[in-house]
């Protein structure tokens, strides 16, 4: 489905939801779904707040797995990297206890970043609260203080801190609550995109931190975005994911205007009111190669959710 677009461009992005893709054993729950990334395999990882922190599902929806039990208070970001020899890794971040942690993709911890080196700005540990983190081409990895000091730090493929920038504020190089970022990788040069969610925008930078662009839109609290061909797809935690063109101009948003999110219970709305045609609190997402959208969404129970464009089965 497709709430509104523009330019006649909408019906080329109307999706239908597939019920209960995601197939949970008996005795086995999750927690606030934060994350999601793909493997070569096909798998799909959801990063969430329980003792499964990092839950692993065959393209089917069915469980194959779980591991991260540490990470059961504070997953919060997640990203995939695979590294020239075809090596592949989750990258996590840890709200509560303040770091990045680099994984193998069944569990073991190979690199582990802390509070960054800048004790005039990070004066104790919980001052640094980082909620994503992306890797560039080259190993270079970039973590979103989103909860913590508004900064955007770099680092090397081996832990060493390079650089940070943005802050607090509301000056056209602050931010206010990066809450997400996307290394895109596909260019000469890589673009460090952000999501400065309480200023409703997305800024851009280059890979040593120079300031591109803004871009605003019709967005109201954008959590995170990922680039797939020429459109960028941003799930926004008041209800609906937005489908933009490369200049961030929404072309369609997915998920019908309920107002859930205006709800004094929310996100904790029963799940037998959450709509079956929309989303509560999407935090992030994941389009697969087939084109399929896998929703998870900022609720105690966690959801996931698979959207097919219309037509598709599968």
């Amino acid at each position: 489905m497709t709430e509104h677009g523009q330019d006649g461009e909408a019906a080329a992005y109307t999706y239908t939801p597939l019920r209960d893709w995601a197939r949970m054993p008996e005795g086995i729950s999750l927690g606030y779904t934060h994350g999601i990334a793909e493997d070569a395999a096909g798998l799909l990882y959801i990063f969430n707040m329980s003792v499964h922190a990092v839950a692993i599902f065959a393209p089917d929806g069915q469980f194959v797995s779980s591991w991260g039990e540490a990470y059961a208070e504070g997953a919060h970001g997640l990203c995939l990297h695979r590294e020239e020899n075809g090596t592949e890794y989750l990258y996590v971040t840890d709200i509560a206890r303040g770091r990045v942690a680099k994984h193998t993709l069944d569990g073991e911890e190979v690199l582990t970043l802390g509070v960054p080196p800048l004790p005039d700005i990070y004066p104790e540990p919980r001052a640094y609260r980082p909620t994503d983190v992306d890797v560039a081409p080259n190993g270079d990895i970039y973590v979103a203080d989103g909860y913590g000091q508004y900064l955007v730090h770099r680092y090397d493929r081996h832990g060493q801190w390079l650089q940070c920038w943005g802050g607090r504020g509301d000056g056209f190089d602050k931010l206010h609550e990066p809450h997400g970022l996307w290394v895109d990788g596909r260019g000469v040069e890589p673009i460090v995109y952000v999501a400065d969610r309480r200023h409703r925008r997305f800024v851009s930078y280059d890979a040593e931190g120079r300031l591109l662009q803004a871009h605003e839109g019709d967005f109201r609290l954008p959590c995170d975005l990922v680039g797939a061909g020429d459109r960028f797809y941003i799930p926004d935690l008041n209800g609906r994911v937005s489908i933009t063109d490369a200049d961030f101009r929404v072309i369609a948003h997915l998920g019908e205007p309920d107002g859930l999110w205006q709800d004094a219970r929310w996100p904790a709305i029963p799940p037998a009111e959450w709509p079956e045609r929309g989303f509560v609190s999407p935090h992030a997402l994941h389009v697969d190669r087939s084109g399929h959208i896998y929703v998870v969404e900022w609720v105690p129970q966690g959801r996931i959710t698979k959207w097919l464009p219309t037509g598709r089965e599968g």
